[in-house]
Parts: C-alpha cells; structure tokens; sequence
C-alpha cells in the first residue's frame, strides 16, 4: 500500500551505509545540531530480549513473536526482516503519525529495507553513505574493538555487497572528513525542509500578510 503525504507532512529520510561508514554517527550530529523537535530517528520494532540500560520506545519497540508476526499480516510495517533468531522492523504507524506533526524522521536501515519503504513512501528521500576507501573502513572496524579478524573479513565482504546498491539511492555521501560530510548531510536535509508545500502551510500567517492588499 502506497502511502500519499499530506501538504505539511514532514520528510521521511532513508539512510543507508555499510557497518562503519558513520552512518549513525551523522544521523546522531545532526540531531545534536537541530535539537528543537524537528527531527528524530525511527524506533524499529523487535522480537529480541532488552539489553541492559535500553528502553522500550526509546531504544526499540520490544514485541513478542505472536504480536510481531500479527502486524506483518496486517501490513502494519513498512519494512521488515528476520535477522537470525529475531524479527526487525519500521512502524507504518509510528512513523506517518509522526509525520503528519511536520516532523522529519530518519530511517537507518539496509538497502534491502530501503527498497521496502521507497515502494511504500515513494516521497521518501535516500541517503547512502560510503568510507573514502576500503583501509579506512577496516580501520574504523578495527578501532571498535569488539570483533574478531574472521568477523571483520566477513564486515567487509558484506561492505561491498553493500555498497554495490549506491545506485539505488537519491544521494551519495563519501564520508571522509567528518564536518564536511556533516555539512553535506544537512544541506539535504535543509533543502527538503524548505519545500513550497511545507513552507505554504508553516508560514501561511506571514504569506498573508505579505500579500495582503493595502487598498
């Protein structure tokens, strides 16, 4: 089911990239930098067990399997998929409640994911994000500190499969210098914030005035 924005609605961002191209870490900046509502990251949906310190509709909707799988009969997500043990997805209604309050939201999810919402949302606007080369993305894999080298060579062959989908997206962003790329993230953002259905309807007190006849 093809969902069909209202006027003021908000921009529903996809952003994709393989695991350490800094992905979340521009989506988190560019919060920190519009801290005022307008914008927020999509809370998926997930069958797996809390870890210590997340919270339910903070860090994930937590569901049980029966309830998970009921909503994906009632077409209730935009994407989903199961990943090992455990089923994963976006809200359809989380995210167009959220959507119609003018708020922007932020999807981090795979290509695969993406192409389930741009099938649902054709509006959505997507971002794929890249490392300048393959060194640097070990590097920033290895600097975590928490796999192992066969995990690491299996991170990078998924990288590339990953990346093999840039094609598919609206935007390309090759993050090398972290402010730079920053900087091009927002002025995406910024542009979409600043179309004329949204600024109609955001300034319309102003609009009228400006146009008012003085006769």
């Amino acid at each position: 089911m093809t969902t069909t924005p209202a006027a003021a609605d908000g921009n529903l961002f996809i952003v994709a990239a393989p695991s350490g191209a800094g992905k979340s870490s521009l989506i988190r900046a560019l919060l920190e930098r519009h801290n005022d509502g307008s914008m927020q990251v999509s809370v998926s949906c997930t069958t797996r067990a809390p870890r210590p310190g997340e919270i339910d509709g903070v860090h994930y909707h937590f569901l049980d399997v029966d309830t998970f799988q009921r909503k994906i009969e009632a077409n209730a997500f935009y994407e989903w998929a199961k990943v090992f043990d455990n089923y994963y997805g976006t809200s359809r209604v989380v995210i167009e409640e959220t959507l119609k309050q003018g708020i922007d939201v932020f999807l981090d999810i795979d290509w695969q994911g993406a192409r389930q919402v741009r099938d649902a949302y054709p509006q959505a606007q997507s971002i794929f994000i890249v490392p300048p080369n393959l060194q640097v993305l070990e590097q920033r894999l290895r600097s975590r500190g928490q796999d192992s080298d066969d995990t690491i060579r299996a991170r990078m062959a998924k990288a590339q499969t990953e990346m093999s989908h840039y094609h598919e997206f609206d935007y390309l962003l090759v993050n090398g210098d972290f402010t730079d790329t920053l900087a091009n993230f927002e002025h995406i953002v910024m542009a979409r914030r600043q179309r004329i259905a949204l600024q109609q309807q955001r300034h319309a007190a102003k609009l009228k005035d400006l146009l008012a006849n003085d006769e």
